[in-house]
């Protein structure tokens, strides 16, 4: 069997780090880690070739040669992901798709034609997807009526991909989230109970990776790393020898809780193990609008002692925010622009609230008559409107994300908050640990001259076209000074304001587009006050 696995595109989005990437000579952030796990999980008789169209086009050797056409992948990827299907079936080829987006909403992949639905995960459906095929069977839907146990999946197929297209690697650990947040999908689609690899495992993906030559990033992907702490101790502590042995060839960045930072055991091991960044998902500094959402783990210490301890500990820290949730007092915008400046975070992810398909979130504003009609299936990135009604003026919620996402991405601001966060770094106690070093390079990867040329741009623009030309140089020459180790991560933060002075645009000119519909939608009636859910539920 000759099996096409393609990896829809992403649009542009917060994440995409577009001006970064480029400046930096890669294609895309991370690799279809999904992909090359269903690539380990199918049969190794069959043949496998795989297209990340993020990095790589679709050839028309590439359709011809396939019997198989694969696809995996999430909600934001779905315009393309229907687009490639229907072109697949339009060939005449059989289709199976699979990964969160179908598991979601799987009507809609049939709709687009898919022969197979491989739901669910691939530990447990993928052998029956080719137990069906092997039966000359031409469809089927396949669920699990259980969570596989993940000791159990391969490792992936890191050869399947062309690993000078990506800025950072992709391996994950863990699956599920003990935590019960209202609209989060994760507990929907792996559950409650994190389960793990076992360390061996962990460290055979990364004895594969370092034999292919790679020696930069590698984010572990897992939703809460920190969801099972005794088993994340346990690999940790097995982690520390093997990457003294190897010359610290990686270096990590994971997803946590905020209660990491109760864990002083757990950010010592993390350091050792060269993890140097975590994102955290803060949501917002309103204790009620946490209650409400059901984060409850983000009240029980002040957040901003929380998020300074772990960055002292000299893991540096990324942060997820988020406006529109219900009874959100007025403000919330400008209280969110402040706490990210009181605690310095640079990287500072921030959207609308989005009701994802099936989260607890998804099934209350069901039940209140709240979703909009046509809009049930959400979209997770930041240039849409919230997807139901929310229990203020939606202009009112808009405007101040609007302004909330610029504030955050002036330039100054944005120099002055990293500059801030990296001093803080740069007195913990592991940034003197000089046994790590410079990591060996690969003599299979050639020097970077993009580096340089990114080096040259950023100086360029931040250093003198820009009003940051004077911080800029006093920042740096201060860096060299008090955290010298630190000077190049530094830099690659400093580096990715190119993409959010691009992106802050694009969602000011799309929000304010989609709020002149709704307005206009109205009509001439414009004393009337704007439709919210406590105006629609008798609140």
């Amino acid at each position: 069997m000759k099996a096409l696995l393609i990896y829809p595109l992403f649009p542009k989005s917060f994440w995409s780090f577009d001006k970064a990437i480029e400046l930096a000579g890669r294609k895309a952030i991370l690799p279809p880690l999904g992909l090359v796990t269903v690539a380990a999980l199918l049969p190794q008789t069959w043949d496998l070739r795989l297209v990340d169209r993020n990095v790589e086009a679709l050839t028309e050797a590439d359709w011809d040669w396939a019997e198989l056409v694969i696809f995996s992948g999430m909600i934001v990827q779905k315009p393309d992901m229907l687009a490639q299907i229907r072109e697949a079936k339009r060939r005449g080829k059989s289709v199976a798709v699979g990964g969160p987006y179908a598991t979601a909403l799987s009507h809609e992949v049939i709709e687009a034609g898919a022969d197979f639905r491989v739901l669910d995960e691939g530990e447990i459906t993928l052998p029956m997807l080719v137990e069906a095929i092997e039966k000359g069977e031409t469809s089927g839907t396949f669920r699990a009526l259980e969570r596989p146990d993940v000791g159990t999946s391969p490792v992936p197929r890191f050869d399947l991909l062309d690993l000078n297209a990506y800025s950072e690697m992709a391996i994950q650990f863990s699956r599920g989230c003990p935590f019960q947040c209202e609209f989060c999908d994760i507990i929907v689609l792996y559950g409650r109970k994190p389960r793990t690899k076992s360390p061996e495992q962990l460290i055979a993906e990364l004895e594969c990776l370092y034999e292919l030559g790679w020696r930069r990033s590698i984010f572990m992907v897992d939703d809460n790393f920190i969801g099972n702490k005794r088993n994340v101790k346990l690999m940790l502590k097995a982690l520390v020898p093997w990457m003294k042995e190897k010359g610290y060839p990686f270096t990590f960045s994971t997803e946590a809780s905020v209660d990491l930072a109760n864990d002083q055991e757990m950010m010592d091991l993390m350091t050792a193990c060269n993890f140097g960044a975590v994102f955290l998902g803060v949501e917002t500094p309103d204790s009620d609008s946490l209650k409400v959402t059901q984060k409850f783990q983000n009240v029980r210490d002040p957040l901003s002692e929380s998020i300074h301890k772990i960055a002292s500990t000299g893991i540096r820290v990324m942060a997820g925010f988020i406006i529109g949730f219900d009874g959100e007092k007025k403000g919330a915008g400008d209280r969110i622009v402040q706490f990210v400046e009181k605690c310095s975070i640079p990287t500072a992810l921030f959207s609308m609230l989005q009701a994802l398909p099936d989260t607890a979130l998804w099934h209350r504003l069901e039940k209140e008559n709240r979703l909009l009609a046509g809009k049930e299936t959400a979209n997770i990135h930041q240039t849409t409107l919230m997807n139901f009604v929310p229990t203020r003026p939606v202009e009112e919620v808009a405007q101040e994300y609007v302004d909330a996402f610029w504030n955050l991405y002036d330039p100054q601001k944005y120099l002055d908050r990293t500059y801030r966060h990296y001093r803080i770094l740069g007195e913990a106690p592991c940034y003197n640990d000089k046994s790590r070093g410079p990591k060996p390079k690969s003599a299979k990867e050639p020097f970077n001259w993009h580096l340089l040329k990114a080096l040259f741009i950023v100086c360029w623009k931040q250093g003198i076209e820009r009003e940051t030309r004077s911080t800029f140089w006093i920042y740096l020459i201060q860096m060299f000074k008090h955290n010298r180790g630190g000077v190049a991560s530094y830099l690659t933060v400093c580096a990715q304001i190119e993409h959010f002075l691009e992106y802050r645009q694009i969602v000011k000119d799309e929000i304010e587009s989609q709020i002149a519909e709704v307005v206009a939608s109205r009509g001439p009636e414009t004393e009337q006050p704007a439709l919210t859910a406590r105006s629609r539920i008798g609140a």
